[in-house]
């Protein structure tokens, strides 16, 4: 299920105001990936309580094939050292954090203030894909 409305408050950081590699990849050496049970039907090895329960409104990992935890926290840390980031930030996180899967599907990360992260397919229509493409194969 896609928003009606597009987020208004995504917006990629500009590449002149990201921090080096070597910081980027210091940052992507202390997030976390936790998962949510909202965005799973197949509960995989995330551990989650409870395992699974899905949301109508939420898109699923399971429809992108992430069934694994060491997947998606590669995704996650991998839009990290690219920089991938969102303007906002929580604490010393980025508050989203975008990457794209091998099959070609853009992944949106809500970070909080401890690094923990849980993420979720960006839909088909959504108009923010398209920039995260763009940055991602640069």
């Amino acid at each position: 299920m896609s928003r009606t409305v597009p987020n208004p408050k995504r917006a990629l950081r500009l590449v002149p105001d990201l921090p080096d590699q070597a910081a980027r990849r210091a940052l992507a050496g202390r997030v976390h990936y936790r998962g949510s049970p909202h965005h799973k039907r197949n509960p995989g090895d995330f551990g989650l309580t409870p395992p699974a329960a899905p949301r109508r409104a939420k898109s699923l990992c399971d429809s992108v094939q992430i069934f694994r935890h060491e997947d998606a926290l590669r995704l996650l840390r991998e839009g990290l050292v690219r920089g991938l980031w969102s303007v906002r930030q929580t604490g010393e996180f980025p508050a989203n954090v975008w990457a794209v899967t091998a099959d070609g599907s853009a992944l949106e990360a809500v970070v909080d203030a401890n690094g923990e992260a849980h993420g979720y397919p960006l839909a088909d229509d959504d108009p923010f894909a398209a920039e995260v493409f763009e940055r991602w194969g640069r």
